[in-house]
């Protein structure tokens, strides 16, 4: 069995302390574990990924990255701090938020650069990234100008330029068109065989066979609900239920019943008091 890359035990997390975002969770994530994190909007799979990409600490219980604790004193010390954002990435999903450079070139070179990286070295690993996400054409675009799938993919290809081991993504298809939402999951399953470990957290029911060998469940409690093989959990009609990731519709026809059931569409984004629309990078 691979290693532990990250452990919670007993997390718990609230907005401005009185907003509850994520209660009592406890998980464990090996590497290159193929995994996701499902919930209905404001299950805390969005709290969650920031938890262990380090934008949140927990408030009570415990996270831990590589056996250290992921806590404030941590994230302070420098050394920590660089070896972290260099091991860990995150996608948005609202990857506009985290895009801030002038031309698609510049975003994806900021990473590398800030790392004190060769510049020559920078510019051979922006041109395998442009053509890895098929966004060569746009080098010389402004994000600003982008639909939203070129910018999902532009984000992406920042985040892999400091080259992390873990990719954690948040609702990656959502407001994608169709192509774009099927490019995006043919492009995480070609990041797992690379050898990433990519953690996604969706409620797009559709994709996660393709992209999760594994699967947390995540209720309107804001805790884990069930946890287990992929195949298994989408097989259970009932926890999917009792998550509000479908809902169950019966009727009857010639005095037969009959049941079927619906997977709820991804409209909204997840929002919680307190929380900002946009995250920027810094150096």
């Amino acid at each position: 069995m691979e290693p532990s890359i990250f452990e919670f035990t007993h997390v718990s997390f609230a907005y401005q302390g009185i907003h509850p975002a994520l209660s009592d969770v406890s998980l464990e994530i090996r590497s290159r574990q193929r995994l996701a994190c499902l919930g209905a909007n404001g299950s805390g799979k969005s709290t969650l990924l920031k938890l262990l990409g380090g934008l949140l600490v927990a408030q009570q219980g415990e996270v831990r990255f590589l056996g250290q604790p992921l806590a404030d004193a941590t994230l302070r010390d420098p050394e920590f701090n660089r070896f972290f954002r260099t091991k860990v990435g995150l996608v948005f999903q609202n990857s506009h938020a985290q895009l801030f450079s002038s031309t698609v070139w510049e975003e994806i070179a900021f990473g590398p650069l800030q790392l004190g990286l060769p510049k020559a070295t920078v510019e051979q690993r922006v041109q395998d990234l442009l053509r890895l996400l098929r966004i060569e054409r746009l080098r010389d675009r402004s994000p600003e100008q982008l639909s939203g799938g070129e910018q999902k993919r532009l984000a992406i290809a920042a985040v892999l330029a400091s080259n992390p081991d873990i990719l954690l993504m948040d609702e990656p298809t959502a407001t994608l068109d169709p192509r774009s939402r099927w490019e995006l999951v043919d492009l995480v399953v070609e990041l797992q065989a690379m050898g990433k470990t990519v953690v996604t957290a969706t409620n797009d029911l559709e994709i996660v066979p393709l992209i999760a060998e594994e699967l947390y469940i995540l209720d309107e409690r804001k805790t884990i609900l069930a946890a287990g093989a992929t195949p298994v959990l989408l097989g259970n009609e009932a926890v999917l239920e009792q998550a509000n990731l479908i809902h169950i519709h019966t009727h009857t026809h010639r005095q037969t019943q009959h049941r079927h059931s619906h997977q709820h569409p991804a409209i909204l984004p997840e929002h919680h008091p307190g929380s900002s629309s946009a995250q920027d990078r810094k150096p």
